[in-house]
C-alpha cells in the first residue's frame, strides 16, 4: 500500500535540521521545527525565514519563495506536541549516538505509530540507532547534505525492518522537493563520506609526501575530474576514459604504492569480458548504441562548457588567509 507524506516535523532547528525544514517547506509541505526549547525553535524560524529571504533577494530562490516557506513553516511548540500527529519526523541533531538514540526514544513516545522517522546521520549505521525505535519498520537515514537548500542529493539506508512502502514514500518526497534518494547499504559512513574522505585522505597523503601543495591539490581537483563530478559520477566518468586505459594506470599505481591502489576486480573482469566503456558500446553502466554514444558525448561537451561559463561568470571562490 502506497503512503503520502504531507506533514512533517523536523526535530533539531539547527544549520542542517533547518536547511532541510527549509526545503519542505518550499516543496509545499507543511513543517514544523522544534528544537531544545520553544524559545530555541522560535529562534530558528526567524533565521529561517530571514535566510530565506536573503536567497530570494539574490536570486537563488524564485521570487515568492519566502512567502511560501512563511506560509508552511512553523515553530513554537514542544517536542512532544510537535510531533504527535505529522506523517514524516526528521531527527537532525548533533552526531552522537547516546545523543540521537535518546531524541528518537523522545520521538518515539510522543508520535504516532506509523509515523515514519528518518535520522539525518552522515556515519552512523542503521542497526546503531534502531535499537531506540518503536516499530522500527518505519525507520531509516534520510542523510541530506550541506547546504540542505541547494545540495539535491540524499542517502537513503533502510534498516533490517525497514518497510519498501517508507522508503518508496520517503522518495517521493524528496522528488517533489527536487532532491534525488540514494538507498545504500547499512555501513559506517555509508557512501558519500566513505567515498569524500577517501579522497581526502590520499589528499594529505600527496601533501605530507611533498608531491604537492594544500593549493595545489584543491585546484587539480575542482578543475579537472572534480571539474565532471557535476554532471557524471566515477563509473560513468571511468567509461567514457575507457575501462582498458584505467586497467593500464592501475597497474602503474600498483607498481609504486602497492595493494592499496591495485587495480580492481570489478575493471579487470570488465576488460577481460570486453567491455572497455563508451569506445566499444559497452561498460560498466550499461551498453551505449551508437545514438547514445554520440548524444551522451554531446552533453558531456555542452555540461563542461556551460560549467566553465558558470565559473567565470561567479569569479574565484573567497580564499582563507594561509598566513591567519
Amino acid at each position: 500500500m502506497s503512503r503520502t507524506i504531507s506533514t512533517v516535523t523536523i526535530v533539531g532547528a539547527g544549520y542542517m535540521g533547518g536547511g532541510i525544514a527549509q526545503s519542505l517547506a518550499l516543496a509545499g509541505r507543511k513543517v514544523e521545527i522544534v528544537d531544545v526549547d520553544v524559545q530555541a525553535s522560535l529562534t530558528g524560524l526567524e533565521r529561517l525565514l530571514a535566510e530565506a529571504q536573503d536567497f530570494e533577494d539574490q536570486g537563488l530562490y524564485e521570487p515568492g519563495s519566502t512567502e511560501k516557506i512563511r506560509g508552511n513553516l512553523a515553530a513554537g511548540r514542544t517536542l512532544a506536541e510537535a510531533v504527535a500527529d505529522v506523517d514524516f519526523i526528521e531527527e537532525a541533531v548533533f552526531e552522537r549516538p547516546d545523543v540521537k538514540r535518546d531524541v528518537l526514544a523522545q520521538i518515539c513516545a510522543h508520535a504516532r505509530p506509523d509515523a515514519i522517522i528518518g535520522t539525518n546521520t552522515s556515519t552512523i549505521p542503521v542497526h546503531v540507532l534502531a535499537p531506540a525505535v518503536t516499530n522500527p519498520e518505519r525507520f531509516l537515514t534520510v542523510h541530506f547534505s550541506n547546504p540542505a537548500p541547494f545540495i539535491p542529493g540524499v542517502e537513503l539506508v533502510a534498516g533490517e525492518a525497514t518497510t519498501q512502502d517508507v522508503i518508496d514514500a520517503v522518495k517521493d518526497l524528496l522528488a517533489s522537493a527536487g532532491r534525488e534518494g540514494a538507498q545504500v547499504a547499512d555501513t559506517p559512513g555509508m557512501v558519500l563520506n566513505r567515498l569524500q574522505y577517501a579522497l581526502l585522505k590520499e589528499a594529505t597523503s600527496v601533501v605530507e609526501e611533498g608531491v604537492a601543495t594544500v593549493e595545489d591539490v584543491d585546484t587539480i581537483v575542482r578543475t579537472t575530474f572534480g571539474f565532471r563530478l557535476g554532471f557524471f559520477g566515477p563509473f560513468a566518468i571511468a567509461d567514457q576514459a575507457g575501462l582498458d586505459v584505467y586497467e593500464n594506470c592501475f597497474r602503474t599505481f600498483e607498481e609504486a604504492f602497492g595493494e592499496r591502489l591495485a587495480t580492481p576486480a570489478m575493471i579487470s573482469e570488465a576488460v577481460a569480458a570486453d567491455r572497455k566503456g563508451v569506445k566499444n558500446g559497452k561498460g560498466l553502466t550499461g551498453d551505449f548504441d551508437e545514438a547514445t554514444k554520440d548524444a551522451l558525448i554531446a552533453y558531456r561537451n555542452k555540461a563542461y562548457s556551460r560549467m566553465g561559463e558558470l565559473l567565470r561568470e561567479l569569479g574565484p571562490a573567497p580564499k582563507a588567509d594561509p598566513q591567519g
